[in-house]
């Protein structure tokens, strides 16, 4: 009964604290032009994803070769490829590849990352010397080379590009939690629960998580463009989606051979890998100034 008494009035404060930030940070993100310009930019994109098969009437993998490198019109308005498909099909069928691959390959990276950085923060030790090393042997990997090295092992495909992914940005997840964790492994309502003999895991789960979410929340929402990104370079390479499917990335590598020939084909597929790395980072912006405690509402 003693410590269930102690620890309640320091969890209901906190509660309400956090409760008030979240409160606060929604109003400044309303007003974050930034951030309500890039959360439009995606619900766009995702809507597209969804709307894709009824509103366009061709198929992103269909061959029609009496219609290839044709220009872009009013009937085909992005043109079409060397194949005789739609570019305007395949970008938009190649939005649901993207974003899919963008947010498995950040829950990865989170997955793995969150919880190795709260263990290194908390417990110190030898927890946090074994956890640390393994950052830096990751880190002491150029990413690309890295990715690389793990679809070397794995085999070349969609799936395994989304684990390389994953785990080339796990360790930008380990370093943050863990930073965060050190300094609030300190706070004085962690420590009054800590003193009343609350459980570990209940300490980590309700107390430290919720209270570092705002870093977390913000480098996600800047690592789903950068994730998206890095997918379609390893497809350029070979190394993620294979033809004919309508992955921006794999569009790209294809239409390599055709630069001068046909502008259009390499243009769309890097034009909307461009806009979606524009509307995460905006909507990251707008993020970073919302989840910030010290931010003046004007």
């Amino acid at each position: 009964m003693k410590n269930r008494s102690c620890e309640g009035p320091q969890a209901d404060k906190a509660s309400v604290a956090t409760r008030g930030l979240w409160s606060d940070a929604y109003r400044r993100f309303r007003r974050s032009p930034s951030a309500i310009t890039g959360f439009v930019m995606i619900l766009a994109m995702v809507v597209l994803a969804i709307i894709a098969p009824w509103i366009t009437p061709y198929d992103p993998v269909d061959q029609n070769l009496t219609e290839a490198l044709l220009p872009p019109s009013r009937q085909h308005l992005f043109g079409t490829d060397q194949f005789g498909r739609d570019i305007l099909t395949r970008v938009m069928y190649g939005t649901r590849i993207s974003l899919w691959v963008g947010f498995v390959s950040v829950s990865i990276a989170s997955a793995v990352g969150i919880p190795l950085g709260l263990s290194a923060g908390y417990y110190m030790g030898w927890v946090n010397i074994v956890i640390d090393r393994l950052t830096d042997i990751l880190l002491a990997f150029p990413s690309v080379l890295l990715a690389m090295s793990i679809m070397t092992m794995l085999g070349p495909n969609l799936t395994n590009a989304m684990i390389a992914v994953g785990i080339s940005i796990a360790p930008q997840y380990i370093r943050l939690a863990r930073g965060s964790t050190l300094s609030t492994k300190q706070k004085e309502y962690v420590l009054a629960v800590k003193a009343a003999g609350g459980a570990t895991f209940r300490i980590l789960m309700r107390h430290i998580l919720p209270n570092i979410l705002s870093p977390l929340i913000v480098l996600t929402s800047l690592e789903v463009g950068a994730a998206v990104l890095f997918a379609s370079g390893l497809s350029f390479l070979g190394l993620g989606a294979r033809p004919p499917t309508p992955e921006w990335g794999a569009m790209l590598t294809e239409a390599r051979v055709y630069l001068r020939q046909a502008w259009w084909i390499p243009v769309f597929p890097g034009l909307a890998i461009t806009y979606l790395i524009l509307a995460t980072n905006l909507l990251g912006d707008g993020l970073r100034d919302a989840l910030d405690p010290q931010a003046i509402i004007q």
